[in-house]
């Protein structure tokens, strides 16, 4: 799932221009997204840090408007600190429970399945014990826009 949601991210990173980091080790962080433009308004570039998640147990378009992910209360809370200096998002991405069905090509097009969307944890509270179920409503498509 994590090489699924991988590909997901570097399509839409692609698509909008922006270029990718992999900080090592891992601190909580997957990914950072930098994008230039001298159309910003304070730096040339902006970036964006981004925690990705994936889960088959929601329908690919969920009837409820949001989609579930557990984090852990750590994670959560480093991900809800303000103020920061880099905005941080939660990417949660749905994909099929059968690896058969992730990707599809054909000769004109390539997909992959289902969605992602994302959601800033800004100022959260964990509720659970260890972790907490993190709903990221389905409205926040996480693409190139």
């Amino acid at each position: 799932m994590e090489m699924l949601q991988e590909g997901y991210l570097r399509a839409v990173a692609a698509a909008s221009g922006c270029t990718m980091a992999k900080p090592e080790p891992d601190d909580g962080i997957d990914w950072q997204l930098t994008h230039s433009s001298d159309s910003h308004e304070v730096d040339c570039q902006i970036d964006l840090k981004i925690q990705l998640k994936s889960t088959w147990t929601s329908p690919a378009s969920p009837s409820s408007g949001f989609v579930s992910v557990n984090l852990s209360n750590d994670r959560l809370e480093m991900m809800a600190r303000t103020p920061v200096m880099v905005h941080r998002i939660l990417v949660a991405m749905i994909v099929p429970k059968d690896i058969a069905r992730w990707v599809e090509a054909s000769h004109d097009y390539f997909a992959l399945r289902h969605c992602a969307y994302w959601r800033s944890l800004s100022g959260e509270v964990p509720s659970g014990r260890e972790h907490t179920a993190v709903r990221v409503t389905t409205s926040n498509i996480f693409d190139d826009v």
